[in-house]
């Protein structure tokens, strides 16, 4: 698992893809979003502007990430 420090409360689903290399655009992340691509907390998201917060798990090819601060 890799651990990655955001500046703030949250960051958004679609910025982070973005903040480790997952999506180059925001389209692009969307597209991947979209596609079922991304696990948060070990549930499929949909949602492009979710909230990512502290101690969140976020899957995506077959690597996990998780939020600190």
């Amino acid at each position: 698992m890799i651990e990655i420090k955001i500046e703030g409360e949250f960051i958004k689903l679609q910025q982070f893809l973005k903040y480790i290399d997952a999506a180059q655009t925001g389209g692009h992340a969307k597209i991947r979003i979209n596609d079922g691509n991304v696990k948060v907390n070990g549930e499929v998201e949909y949602q492009r502007g979710k909230k990512l917060y502290k101690d969140d798990i976020i899957e995506i090819d077959d690597e996990e990430f998780k939020i600190i601060t």
